[in-house]
């Protein structure tokens, strides 16, 4: 069965830091596909933050989050992360974990499977 979990949201001030997990169990397996991270804030569209490619040696980035955020995987445990430094309040946002097989990797259409979401909630 197809199970993303994410992980590690909160509530912290402006400047600071947060590390999102995202275990996957079954398929799908990082190592085989793309992992994506996703965030809605509120009362906006679902928008692309970042994107690793199955072998983990490629990585994609939104203009709004490049130098602050850094997206990583640990295939043996079949875990992506995505650390977020520098946090700023329209940083605020469900944070959501996809996998898949996209032709543009920020684009939440083009994955096929999605986590729950966990929230991060930025404060000036």
């Amino acid at each position: 069965a197809v199970h993303l979990v994410e992980s590690g949201g909160g509530s912290v001030q402006a400047g600071g830091s947060l590390r999102l997990s995202c275990a996957a169990s079954e398929w799908p397996n990082t190592h085989d596909t793309h992992m994506g991270w996703f965030r809605q804030p509120p009362g906006k569209e679902r928008e692309g933050v970042a994107a690793i490619d199955p072998s983990g040696g490629v990585t994609a980035y939104a203009d709004s989050v490049k130098g602050r955020f850094t997206i990583s995987k640990d295939d043996a445990k079949n875990t992506v992360y995505l650390q977020m430094n520098s946090l700023k309040p329209e940083d605020t946002a469900m944070y959501y974990c996809a996998a898949g097989f996209p032709a543009r990797w920020l684009v939440d259409y083009d994955y096929q499977y999605w986590g729950q979401g966990t929230q991060v909630t930025v404060s000036s």
